[in-house]
């Protein structure tokens, strides 16, 4: 049976303060934290999920530990860092450091949130040289970002966990969920920060294509605002122009 997945959308950013996508990589605001905090409280899956994927961008890695804080140190559930799910623009906001020196953060950025996580279940395996270069399938092109979309709910469909965790960004949402729901150019993604969905696959998905769709959320679609980030209409834009 294909599991069940979780996606979230990272908390407030510094980037998200005053569009400021000129920053590199930026850190969670102190909003950003008391979101993720909030959304651990209302969050009514935390006991279920067995694994933690995230971007490894650093808004997201920390919104993945502050966000499951309670069960990454009782559990010990496995965290892994997910390339593909990084976010689709070469904005720099979107732009990761170089492996090392992610790979030498993200265990501080964890343990700021979850100090008796046991960072051996950490896997950062897949966070190679290239993972930051924005060529290939991190380009920021139409297809390219859709490839890497849909590789990324292939590669999901075929792990073995039941419930999983997506901690992401939120362009890439609505390419990966290929739902553009609450989505208005002139405003922005049509996720909140640190806003949840449930998704489940769709019938005729197999481990060569599938589709997901949403079977439960924290909010209704009808009362859903879009949102308020305009720096993710850079990044879409940026993706559009590059495909021209």
């Amino acid at each position: 049976m294909s599991p069940t997945v979780y996606i979230i959308r990272h908390g407030q950013g510094e980037h998200n303060v005053n569009d400021s996508h000129h920053l590199r990589d930026p850190l969670l605001t102190e909003t950003g934290k008391a979101q993720c905090k909030e959304l651990q409280e209302e969050f009514p899956f935390l006991q279920d999920v067995d694994v933690v994927l995230a971007s490894p961008l650093r808004r997201t890695i920390q919104t993945a530990a502050y966000v499951f804080a309670p069960e990454l140190e009782a559990r010990q559930l496995p965290i892994v860092l997910v390339p593909n799910a990084q976010e689709i623009s070469y904005l720099t906001c979107d732009l990761g450091y170089e492996a090392t020196i992610t790979k030498s953060e993200a265990p501080n950025l964890i343990a700021e949130a979850a100090p008796s996580y046991d960072l051996a279940n950490l896997d950062m395996t897949l966070v190679d040289e290239s993972w930051n270069s924005k060529k290939g399938i991190y380009a920021p092109t139409l297809r390219a970002v859709r490839e890497r979309a849909a590789a990324m709910r292939n590669w999901i469909y075929n792990r073995p966990e039941k419930h999983i965790a997506l901690v992401t960004h939120g362009a890439f949402l609505h390419y990966f969920t290929e739902d553009w729901t609450g989505y208005e150019k002139a405003r922005g993604t049509g996720y909140r920060n640190c806003e949840y969905r449930q998704l489940e696959f769709t019938e005729d998905s197999n481990a060569e294509e599938s589709n997901l769709r949403e079977c439960g959320s924290l909010l209704e679609k009808q009362d859903r605002p879009v949102g308020l980030d305009s720096h993710v209409i850079h990044e879409i834009e940026e993706v559009e122009k590059a495909s021209v």
